[in-house]
């Protein structure tokens, strides 16, 4: 007897409080016409072109004040030539860009209430930590007094205090990290950008400051938009995740929204590796895929396919010819990943109860599991 909402080749029908709901997801963030509240960075109908190619193609974005926001998307994507008009060191071909309702979309990069740190740190190496964190304030002719007030704070949030005599020659790459977050935050910016400071980091210490920089967030207030392209970071820092595809946002919301209701087939693949499976025919028992047929009749008409995130999926042995065909199994210390064939369908389950190479399963998934993806 088929167990609620499951994959198999069995007859029944799904329970009721076990449907898939439908997802609307989109493409593009809505323009917000009125009049912006305090503290938000707006921008509107953004695009540019480099050549032949459109890094941005109409991009309408909203960041309230204190928002911790990741632009997440593969290289070429735009994420980084959008940080850059934020931070004005390019202009849009068209569109606008607001802040606190005031228009800085040719304003320089110098008159802008934004920093940024960079992916190279961008340290002057002849200057001690202490005078790189100072620089930009003695650059602008604070007084003295106010410098060591600021610089203390700053020093003592990067928790670097110890290593301002030092040159950054010297300095681990988590070091430097902490010392260019310093020199941005010291300027107190209404806006702090984030341009990949992670990526050339091991993955010890990546989640290490990962954490101290969601805290650092905390700390200050300030609203903050990362780039990457690592998922996983983005999902473990920001309060929105944004993810961008070919000049566009594909899809935005919190990353448990953006995980849960991935909504097209990109972000599905491109956010945390699911199993994309075609509709082949919608019946009477469900949706029928080269998998099996899952219990998810809710699904949006117009979904074209459905995923399936590899720790949904529960696998079942079954007979000779039946089901699929395990294709490969993979340790991976707190779970074995199991790829199933000849549809590719990833799950992962407890170490030691994964089935050999060459076995068959079945699998099973809630129906309220499964999610439709349109495009």
């Amino acid at each position: 007897m088929p167990g609620k909402g499951v994959v198999r080749e069995a007859s029944g029908a799904p329970s009721a409080t076990n449907r898939a709901v439908a997802i609307e997801s989109p493409r593009v963030a809505r323009t917000n016409d009125t009049a912006p509240a305090a503290g938000v960075l707006e921008l509107r109908g953004v695009r540019k072109r480099f050549d032949t190619i459109a890094a941005l193609d109409g991009i309408d974005l909203s960041i309230p004040r204190g928002e911790f926001v990741a632009l997440l998307g593969p290289s070429g994507c735009g994420k980084t030539t959008l940080l850059r008009i934020v931070a004005g060191l390019e202009s849009p071909d068209e569109g606008r860009v607001l802040l606190d309702g005031r228009d800085i979309t040719f304003d320089d990069a110098a008159s802008r209430p934004v920093n940024t740190v960079f992916q190279s740190y961008a340290l002057f190496p002849h200057l001690s930590v202490r005078e790189n964190i100072a620089f930009g304030l003695r650059s602008r002719r604070i007084a003295g007094e106010e410098i060591d007030r600021r610089l203390s704070r700053a020093m003592a949030m990067a928790r670097i205090e110890d290593l301002g005599d030092r040159r950054p020659e010297t300095l681990s790459g988590g070091q430097r990290q902490r010392v260019a977050l310093a020199r941005a935050v010291i300027n107190e910016p209404a806006v702090l950008l984030l341009d990949e400071p992670m990526s050339a980091l091991d993955a010890r210490l990546r989640a290490t400051l990962q954490r101290e920089l969601r805290d650092l967030h905390r700390r200050l207030g300030t609203t903050f938009i990362l780039v990457t392209h690592d998922q996983e970071e983005a999902m473990s820092v920001a309060d929105r995740v944004v993810v961008m595809n070919r000049g566009l946002i594909e899809r935005q919301g919190s990353p448990r929204e953006v995980y849960d209701q991935p909504g097209t087939r990109f972000v599905a693949d491109f956010v945390g590796g699911a199993s994309v499976l075609e509709i082949l025919e919608r019946t009477p028992r469900g949706i029928r895929t080269h998998a099996g047929t899952l219990w998810c009749d809710a699904l949006d008409a117009s979904c074209t396919h459905v995923c399936l995130r590899p720790e949904d999926v529960r696998l079942a042995p079954c007979g000779e010819g039946e089901g699929l065909e395990v294709l490969e199994v993979v340790f991976r210390g707190e779970c074995a990943e199991v790829t199933l064939g000849p549809a590719i369908v990833r799950a992962k389950v407890r170490p030691g109860s994964e089935p050999a190479a060459g076995a068959r399963v079945r699998i099973e998934v809630d129906g309220d599991r499964v999610r439709g993806l349109h495009g």
